[in-house]
């Protein structure tokens, strides 16, 4: 079963002089909930999780789920390139309230196939809430493939996977595998609409930060048959999400909440302030859309 169907958004943390910046993710999480977001996802990459110390991450996740108060779900990151860490960490985020946690592959010294497996069966073994597996290989340099979904998905724990392979040949074979015990979120806002018509059943959105209603209706859209009027909005946002991946995520779209008023300009190294030629494409291509 599904943890949540429609956009989810990957939400960023805010931060001020250093610190967690609690008063503007608060407002943050309020708007999402106001323009119809579905689901959140905190301490996930776009969360800059890999700079969060552990007691940060899971201070931020519980501010997040006792904000929301289960209103939509709430779905905590907790990848680790160890295994044991990560579980730890997931174990505390599930003590914190999550309704299920995302677990990116692991990254750096990655895995063979088997120890892959045996990575995500640690954690779906030491949890009750449900896990959503997390492929990204461009940022982790490990991939799941539909093979490996196919025998992560016999634990009754493990209830779906973000696609964000980029690869359009791997997330049709990962449809194959969509029932109602296992579901296929789409991990690259350029691909919801295709996503969807092979079964999807939402999105894990980074362009949901800056445009939650629409990112919602484009999914609303096509699950109550308006077709034409989803893609309509998937090929309006086309442009604004290369220039919010036109430097490394999460960069830009931090830059594109600054420039909102939403949030401060601050980021944790490595990650720093973008160029001044991708402030000005944001700008630009954030007023032909409608936001400034």
């Amino acid at each position: 079963m599904a943890i949540f169907t429609g956009s989810g958004v990957a939400i960023v943390t805010p931060h001020k002089n250093g610190y967690m910046d609690f008063e503007k993710m608060g407002e943050l999480v309020e708007w999402h909930i106001a323009e119809g977001t579905d689901c959140i996802v905190v301490c996930g990459t776009t969360g800059e999780a890999s700079t969060l110390d552990d007691d940060e991450h899971i201070e931020t996740i519980k501010f997040v789920v006792d904000k929301v108060a289960k209103r939509v779900p709430v779905i905590g990151g907790a990848g680790s390139n160890d295994t044991r860490h990560g579980v730890r960490l997931a174990k505390r985020a599930e003590e914190a309230g999550v309704d299920g946690i995302l677990n990116v592959t692991p990254y750096y010294n990655k895995a063979t196939p088997k120890g892959l497996i045996r990575h995500y069966l640690e954690y779906a073994d030491n949890l009750n809430v449900p896990i959503i597996l997390y492929s990204v290989a461009s940022r982790t340099g490990l991939n799941i493939t539909p093979a490996i979904a196919k025998e992560l998905k016999k634990h009754p724990n493990i209830v779906g996977i973000k696609e964000a392979s980029g690869n359009i040949s791997q997330i049709v074979e990962m449809a194959r595998l969509v029932d109602e015990d296992f579901a296929l979120y789409c991990g690259n806002d350029d691909h919801v609409l295709p996503v969807l018509s092979l079964g999807g059943s939402g999105v894990i959105s980074t362009i949901a930060n800056i445009a939650p209603k629409d990112t919602h209706d484009l999914v609303q859209k096509y699950f109550d048959g308006d077709i034409a009027g989803s893609r309509e909005l998937q090929l309006k946002q086309k442009p604004l999400i290369d220039a919010l991946f036109s430097e490394v995520n999460p960069i830009p779209v931090k830059a594109a909440l600054y420039l909102m008023g939403k949030i401060g300009l601050e980021y944790r190294l490595p990650m720093c302030e973008p160029e001044e030629a991708t402030m000005e494409r944001l700008k630009k291509e954030m007023q032909a859309y409608g936001i400034l």
